[in-house]
């Protein structure tokens, strides 16, 4: 009696771990996370003139026009980009440090065909580096466009990785263009 009690412990065991180990795989979105840095040829001072307004994006390239209000005051401060391409996004300002040339933010609304991502938020902040130089590093975390399993392609973790780099990268770039220009 006894051995046929253990042996259907460790049948019913099993199952339990087959089960688990199947649904190990078929997941939901993971909490992707993020960071892109530039060196810029200027002192923190000058790049943050160009990026400490919460309301003024015109430095990327990616962004036709940005509208707001609330400032730069956290829990206030909202924004809407209007992308070159025809979207929108909309954000709101939840840290604004200008002694420490940072401040941080989320996206309140975005259609994931424009961006293909959900609960993204970001800090971007400016930081001295060797010879009066700056660098500026730009983080965010988000999920896929997608969330639930079995993304589409353009919804999945790669989309949004592929999509948050290159807005970064190419903001990044073209804020090192901007500055060192002046």
């Amino acid at each position: 009696m006894a051995a046929r009690i253990g042996t259907c412990l460790c049948f019913g065991l099993g199952l339990v771990w087959l089960a688990l180990a199947g649904t190990a795989s078929a997941h939901g979105p993971v909490r992707q996370k993020l960071t892109e840095k530039i060196e810029i040829n200027a002192p923190p001072a000058k790049v943050w003139e160009v990026i400490g307004s919460f309301q003024d994006m015109s430095w990327h390239p990616g962004i036709a026009k940005t509208t707001g209000e609330g400032g730069n005051t956290p829990d206030v401060a909202k924004r809407q980009l209007t992308l070159a391409s025809g979207g929108t996004i909309d954000e709101s300002l939840y840290k604004y440090d200008a002694a420490e040339m940072s401040y941080s933010y989320r996206i309140d609304k975005v259609d994931v065909k424009v961006l293909p991502v959900t609960n993204y938020s970001s800090t971007i902040v400016v930081l001295p580096a060797d010879g009066g130089k700056s660098t500026v590093e730009w983080k965010g975390a988000f999920y896929r466009g997608y969330p639930n399993n079995d993304p589409p392609p353009d919804l999945n973790e790669e989309a949004a990785i592929k999509a948050v780099t290159t807005v970064y990268k190419a903001g990044l770039e073209a804020l090192k263009k901007k500055v060192e220009a002046k």
